[in-house]
C-alpha cells in the first residue's frame, strides 16, 4: 500500500473509533439510564464535575448524535491527517478545557453532547491557519470556513435547549490551543530558506559574493587560493 494511502487510513482510525464510542455510549444510555442526563456537566456543582469527562459522550437523541458525529468525524480527520504531531494533544486539551469552561461559566442546567468539542476542533483548524501562516494551514483554514460557516450562529443564545455556552467556549478554547501549539510545526510545514545555508553554493550559477569584487580582485583571490593549495 502506498505511503499516502497508509497515512489516510491511519488518520481515520481515531476519528472513527471515537465516533463509534459515542454511538455505543448513546445506546447504553437510552438502554440502561432511561435517558437521564446524569453524564452531563452541571456548572459549579461537584456532582457536575464528572461531566467534563462524560458530557461529550452523552447525547439527547439520535438526531443530536448524528448532527455531532458528521462534523466531529470530518474535523478530527483533518487534524489527524495534517497535524499529526499535535493531533492527540490538541484533541484532549480541547476536550477537557471546553468542559472545564462550561462547568465554570455555563448556565445551571445539564450540558451534554460533543458539539463543544466540534466547535473547538473547527476553531483550532481555522486559527492554526492564522497563527502558523503557511500555505497548508491557510488552505485548511479556508476549507473549514467553507464547510462549517453555518455553525457560526451556534455560539449565540438563539435557540432553547441548545448549549450555546459549549459552542462558544469550545471556539475560544480551540483558538487558545491553536496559539499554544503554533510552534509545534509538522515536518511538511518546514520551509528551507536557501539564503540561510551559506555553504550551499552548488545551487547557484554565480557565487554569493560574485558582485562584491572587481574582476581583477577575483583573479587575485583565485591566484592566492591556488598558492595556498600548492604550498
Amino acid at each position: 500500500m502506498a505511503k499516502s494511502a497508509k497515512s489516510f487510513f491511519r488518520a481515520l482510525y481515531f476519528p472513527v473509533s471515537f465516533v463509534v464510542v459515542l454511538w455505543i455510549m448513546h445506546i447504553y444510555k437510552i438502554t440502561f439510564l432511561d435517558g437521564y442526563p446524569s453524564l452531563g456537566i452541571y456548572p459549579r456543582e461537584t456532582f457536575g464535575l464528572q461531566g467534563i469527562l462524560t458530557a461529550p459522550l452523552s447525547h439527547g437523541d439520535f438526531e443530536h448524535l448524528i448532527s455531532n458525529s458528521v462534523p466531529l468525524l470530518g474535523s478530527l480527520f483533518i487534524i489527524f491527517l495534517f497535524y499529526k504531531r499535535v493531533a492527540f494533544l490538541s484533541f484532549f486539551l480541547i476536550y477537557l478545557l471546553t468542559g472545564a469552561a462550561v462547568w465554570l461559566f455555563g448556565r445551571e442546567v445539564f450540558h451534554i453532547g460533543a458539539s463543544g468539542v466540534v466547535y473547538g476542533l473547527i476553531s483550532f483548524i481555522f486559527w492554526s491557519g492564522v497563527f502558523r501562516r503557511n500555505i497548508k494551514s491557510i488552505i485548511l483554514s479556508l476549507v473549514v470556513v467553507i464547510l462549517y460557516s453555518g455553525l457560526l450562529y451556534g455560539v449565540l443564545p438563539t435557540e432553547d435547549g441548545i448549549s450555546w455556552e459549549s459552542h462558544l467556549f469550545g471556539a475560544i478554547v480551540g483558538m487558545f490551543v491553536a496559539y499554544l501549539l503554533r510552534k509545534l510545526i509538522e515536518q511538511d510545514e518546514v520551509t528551507r530558506d536557501p539564503w540561510i545555508d551559506e555553504d550551499d553554493r552548488e545551487n547557484y550559477y554565480l557565487g554569493r559574493d560574485a558582485f562584491d569584487f572587481t574582476k581583477a580582485e577575483r583573479e587575485q583571490i583565485r591566484r592566492n587560493q591556488n598558492l595556498d593549495l600548492d604550498a
